[in-house]
């Protein structure tokens, strides 16, 4: 069985990079900006997108693609509640999303008329690295309670990022998290990396963050 493994997983991830292909085409023909967002569970994914659904309300039409392994639309219901478009996709258990997926859930968004969508894909810190979705940017949230070790001990994830969001900065005062180490790590896998320290509960850092999602939906406009 080790024989075949390492042929049969290439295999699945050339299939998964020629859709991710046609579904950052799609991106680019629409003009939407499409991120790919990541966190471990409980970092603040859902908190994260509807603060920025906030601070984007006049400014973006924005999307969301909801990946979850159980069969449940929490998530996709609070973004339908904060009135933009939610597409759910269940995994069937597995711990990411991929770019078939991707596609089946492009087809239920009213792509054309959306500036930007975000992708908030399962909660993990190994699987989503390992596949393409074909969106613009990798984002990764990290959150203060989970510690400062992360980059040392899931640098896959952090080398493929294009931005990073530290989110909880206010609980820096009551959790032992040496932030001058995090960074650190994180430079050494990923040096110069887009980083927003930000708090979802006081909304320090919120517009620092969507501020960039503007520009890069500007840019990829013109």
């Amino acid at each position: 069985m080790s024989v075949n493994r390492i042929p049969v997983v290439e295999k699945i991830l050339s299939a998964n990079d020629s859709i991710a292909a046609l579904n950052r085409k799609r991106f680019d023909e629409t003009k939407t900006f499409a991120v790919n967002l990541m966190a471990s569970p409980g970092a603040g994914k859902t908190s994260v997108i509807l603060q920025t659904i906030a601070a984007l309300t006049g400014r973006l039409k924005l999307g969301v693609i909801e990946g979850d392994t159980a069969p449940v639309t929490i998530d996709a219901d609070r973004v339908i509640d904060a009135g933009m478009p939610a597409v759910q996709i269940n995994t069937g258990g597995d711990c990411h999303l991929d770019a078939p997926m991707i596609d089946s859930g492009l087809k239920q968004l009213p792509l054309e008329e959306l500036d930007l969508l975000i992708v908030e894909n399962v909660g993990n810190l190994v699987c989503p690295a390992a596949f393409n979705l074909g969106t613009h940017a990798n984002v990764l949230i990290a959150s203060i309670p989970e510690g400062d070790d992360k980059p040392y001990k899931y640098p896959a994830i952090y080398r493929g990022l294009d931005v990073l969001i530290i989110n909880k900065i206010d609980l820096l005062p009551y959790v032992r998290f040496n932030m001058d180490y995090f960074r650190t790590g994180v430079e050494a896998l990923n040096p110069g990396l887009t980083t927003f320290a930000i708090s979802c509960t006081t909304g320090e850092g919120i517009n620092a963050w969507t501020d960039w999602l503007v520009q890069r939906s500007a840019e990829l406009k013109r």
